[in-house]
């Protein structure tokens, strides 16, 4: 009697568990590493709107601490992003390449934020059709007065100073606003230009020249020295191996592989940078960023 009442416990916990434990191993085992070969090139991605770094620093400083990576490529597909987003990436990959090579791969558009976070890259490699360049900062801020109006929606504002609303879509900016944002964006792209031209060992003259929110195309920003080769994803990796020293076939690593979400399983990638897109403009109105068409 005491077998079978065991045995059926047996198969219930089997029923039960080996579901459990297959789904615990379909989304963990890609974490795991069960070997790691001693050269190995690390991939970082930058897709869409940069505007939260930290999956971005956190795979830096992953391949950072790995001794068995030997070098990092990041990957840039992106038209810009956040102020503060660009520039964290800026300085994380500066102190990856005090410690090993970081060979930037500029994909389609890889403009303003896009290439702010990639100019402290040991080595930019981008392709001859690349957008890039657009060095400079962008603020949209809606006026909605008239649509309000219209409608008869009115709001009571009552503020600590003179400047703690600015940017209210319900009435028109006045020339202090206006001179006040001007001024901070003024600095805010003195920044830039000052970064870039530290990454790049440029003289900082000769990056301003330039950085008057121009688009340049790869073959442009190579003669402007913006970049090092003109090459697609694995010319950089082919670069990345030389620098690192790799010798052998390198095996390609990639650092986000186990950032999964609810969210991500449901939309997808596609789906989450479409959400993205459409929720960041509203998140994040002061960014460096390429705008085409509009």
């Amino acid at each position: 009697m005491f077998k079978k009442i065991l045995k059926v416990f047996l198969v219930i916990g089997l029923v039960v568990l080996v579901p459990f434990f297959g789904l615990y191993l379909w989304f963990l085992a890609p974490q795991w590493e069960w070997t790691k070969e001693p050269n190995r090139i690390g991939v970082v991605e930058i897709e869409g709107l940069l505007r939260d770094a930290r999956p971005v620093l956190d795979s830096l400083a992953k391949f950072r601490r790995d001794t068995s990576v030997k070098a990092v490529v990041l990957r840039v597909e992106s038209p810009g992003g956040g102020v503060g987003a660009s520039q964290e990436v800026y300085r994380e990959v500066r102190r990856t390449a005090m410690e090993k090579p970081v060979v930037a791969s500029l994909g389609g558009i890889a403009a303003s934020g896009g290439y702010y976070a990639s100019a402290a890259a040991t080595y930019i490699i981008a392709n001859p059709g690349t957008l890039t360049g657009s060095l400079g900062v962008v603020a949209h801020l809606p006026n909605l007065e008239g649509l309000f109006d219209k409608v008869g929606y009115r709001t009571v504002t009552i503020k600590s100073g003179q400047f703690k609303d600015v940017g209210n879509p319900g009435r028109a900016m006045t020339d202090a606003e206006i001179a006040l944002l001007q001024e901070t964006l003024d600095g805010m792209h003195g920044q830039f230009i000052k970064d870039v031209a530290e990454g790049r060992r440029l003289p900082l003259e000769q990056v301003r020249a330039v950085a008057d929110g121009r688009v340049l195309s790869g073959e442009k920003a190579l003669e402007l020295k913006l970049v090092d080769a003109l090459g697609n994803f694995q010319d950089a990796v082919i670069k990345a191996k030389d620098l690192g020293g790799v010798v052998g076939e390198p095996r390609i690593v990639y650092a986000d592989k186990e950032r999964r979400s609810l969210l991500r399983l449901l939309l997808g990638a596609a789906g989450l940078k479409a959400l993205d897109q459409v929720l960041d403009p509203a998140l994040c109105p002061v960014r460096y960023e390429l705008l085409l068409g509009q």
